[in-house]
């Protein structure tokens, strides 16, 4: 069993490690939308999509890890956390110190990642209803109502409130 922890905690270890890289990905990322380089922007999350990948391919073999240890103690494995095979480790404080310090430093790394992701969220919707709202005043500028302007033959202009043109031209 001592070789399914260190196992554990070397997947463990290589996860926490992985997400500490795509947290400081994720910081890289709120000073990008804020300057709204999309160009860097899609090439950080390029990177992120490979970061999450090995996440995932190391999850895995975490759950694998966590199957194999749940069998050698038969114990249920939908009922075994980390946090039990720590306080199970106690005859063993080496291996208990070691797979505590690496599981709070995955959690401290998650919770990061949640806490940047959830802020790079917020600036993201706010860009968008930026986009939204500009879009509704030039939607506006079209619908404003007519002037009451007329030319020498005392016929009405048809000039908008506020608008010297008439569209939107996507060329310029």
């Amino acid at each position: 069993m001592a070789s399914l922890m260190e196992v554990l905690i070397d997947i463990l270890d290589k996860e926490s490690q992985e997400y500490e890289g795509l947290l400081e990905l994720s910081m890289k990322k709120t000073p990008v939308i804020v300057s709204e380089d999309l160009e860097e922007l899609a090439r950080i999350t390029d990177e992120e999509q490979i970061i999450v990948s090995r996440i995932n391919h190391l999850d895995n073999q975490r759950i694998e890890a966590i199957n194999d240890i749940a069998n050698v103690l038969n114990k249920d494995v939908s009922n075994l956390k980390i946090v039990d095979l720590i306080k199970m480790l106690a005859a063993r404080p080496e291996e208990q110190e070691k797979l505590a310090i690496v599981f709070d430093r995955l959690q401290v790394s998650v919770r990061g990642v949640k806490r940047v992701n959830e802020q790079n969220r917020e600036l993201i919707q706010a860009a968008l209803e930026l986009v939204q709202f500009n879009m509704n005043v030039i939607q506006a500028m079209n619908k404003a109502p007519e002037t009451a302007n007329y030319n020498k033959g005392a016929f009405s202009t048809g000039e908008m409130i506020g608008s010297s043109h008439k569209a939107f031209d996507a060329k310029q």
